[in-house]
């Protein structure tokens, strides 16, 4: 069993619904437990930045999948909620981002772990480290330490629970 580390996102519809059907289809899929969620965080796009605000947030799992078919998993759980791959960074009603698993570096064609922008994006930094305040990059690099780096350039609010 690895603990793995998932990053929701979503601008479009209902975006609290949307969520929570990632939570809950993680929950729902055999060799999958949810072991924390965070609270939910209203950020600004980032990259193509005409479109609405997200909300964010991060799962905590405890899963015997491999990291390529955790990926083929959270894409599912994309697609049933209506993601449709039309634009780079642009609006959508789920992104499922695998951020982190603990012990575990991948470097293949459509996956990287950890995720190549996680020390970037303080809407993702910021939930992970409510459930994960200890969290760190493989080489050591606590999290805390890259969130205080990287400045306040994108505006991250906590809304409340998911």
């Amino acid at each position: 069993m690895s603990t793995a580390y998932l990053g929701l996102g979503s601008n479009q519809g209902d975006r609290l619904a949307f969520l929570r059907a990632a939570v809950s289809g993680l929950a729902g899929e055999d060799g999958v437990t949810v072991v924390a969620t965070s609270s939910v965080y209203r950020s600004e796009p980032v990259g193509f930045t005409g479109q609405l605000e997200f909300l964010n947030a991060v799962v905590v799992v405890d899963t015997g999948l491999s990291p390529r078919d955790l990926l083929e998993l959270v894409q599912r759980i994309e697609d049933s909620n209506g993601r449709r791959r039309r634009r780079r960074w642009g609006p959508r009603t789920l992104d499922v981002d695998i951020l982190l698993i603990d012990g575990v570096e991948v470097d293949e064609t459509g996956l990287t772990v950890p995720h190549p922008r996680l020390t970037e994006r303080r809407f993702v930094l910021e939930p992970m480290l409510e459930v994960a305040p200890d969290a760190s990059l493989p080489d050591g690099t606590p999290l805390r330490e890259v969130r205080d780096g990287i400045g306040n350039g994108h505006a991250v609010r906590m809304e409340g629970g998911l």
